[in-house]
């Protein structure tokens, strides 16, 4: 009998090799750039009672932590597809851009994906909505507007300037403490980029069933090498991590079974995003070299100009 709590397991490193096709490709340096995944699935009763049946290196966590109140199972599937989708098309922009490319793209705000049904946003925002204003101050990204919303104390209101269907509108917005983090603010919503990228060439990339946006680094690289950038210089190298439109670098979760499942495929060098994502690798890394790293640019950087320990 399924319990409610989800459980995720580690999974062996994948090599990119084929997944990423670009035009006029000029691949440099073999084929050993890996992407790491999570397995995730409902805990059984009998992993919920006998810890000791669960899979080595893996983490229980609440039903509520993976799905959100109005959040069903089907739909987080469809978010997370959705997610992969736009990865793929962040990463090539960062890419193709550091690589001296001119790419027509434009950031247009942050994407609603999913509302929380007993947040306050539930009664205000949608599903699709694109917010492009903090109280009259411009957000284009994510991270503004994070940055904006936690200027607020919970409990104070948030003007928004939303764009739906084509029409702007303002929308006032309560706002409620982060749970678990009773002084940042919460208005309820799952968000991702939009963007409007018209890339100067053609980059296919296709993991399968593997959905969210945390290969985005890993695509990057791979799309670097197949332009010529010698990224893994002989070494196995793996790499997780959301890109955000400015190259930066974004934590992802599950880092300790992506972590453990680099190690178990033998990777040299492993880069994640810097700060806690580091700091978790790390304590399951064992022999494996963990690189932390903040941006693309950065990434693409130690890679081609570091002589790592292989």
């Amino acid at each position: 009998m399924p319990a409610d709590e989800f459980i995720f397991t580690p999974d062996r490193a994948k090599p990119l090799a084929s997944r990423v096709v670009v035009e006029g490709a000029r691949p440099v340096g073999d084929e050993s750039l890996y992407y790491v995944d999570v397995h995730v699935r409902r805990t059984t009763l009998l992993e919920r009672l006998l810890p000791f049946t669960r899979p080595s290196g893996s983490t229980v966590v609440p039903e509520d932590a993976l799905l959100p109140p109005g959040i069903s199972e089907e739909e987080r599937t469809r978010q997370t597809a959705a997610e992969m989708q736009r990865s793929e098309s962040i990463a090539s922009l960062v890419a193709l851009r550091e690589l001296g490319y001119e790419v027509d793209a434009e950031a247009l705000g942050v994407l609603v994906v999913g509302v929380f049904t007993d947040a306050p946003a539930a009664e205000v925002l949608e599903d699709g909505d694109v917010l492009v204003a903090v109280d009259g101050v411009p957000v284009r990204t994510p991270a503004e507007l994070r940055a904006e919303v936690t200027k607020r104390k919970p409990g104070d209101d948030v003007r928004l300037t939303v764009r739906r269907q084509g029409t702007e509108r303002g929308l006032t917005v309560g706002t409620i403490a982060t749970p678990g983090d009773p002084e940042r603010p919460f208005i309820g919503i799952q968000v991702d980029q939009a963007a409007d990228i018209r890339l100067p060439i053609d980059v296919e990339i296709d993991l399968g069933r593997v959905g969210g946006p945390s290969a985005g680094l890993p695509f990057a690289l791979e799309i670097s090498r197949l332009l010529g950038r010698d990224v893994t210089d002989g070494c196995r190298v793996a790499a997780t991590g959301e890109l955000a439109f400015d190259g930066s670098v974004v934590s992802v979760g599950g880092i300790e079974q992506k972590t453990i499942g680099a190690r178990r495929s033998d990777v040299d060098v492993f880069l994640v995003p810097a700060g806690e994502n580091a700091d978790e690798a790390r304590d399951h890394a064992d022999e494996m070299q963990v690189v932390a790293v903040e941006s693309f640019q950065q990434a693409l950087q130690y890679l081609t100009t570091t002589d790592p320990k292989c």
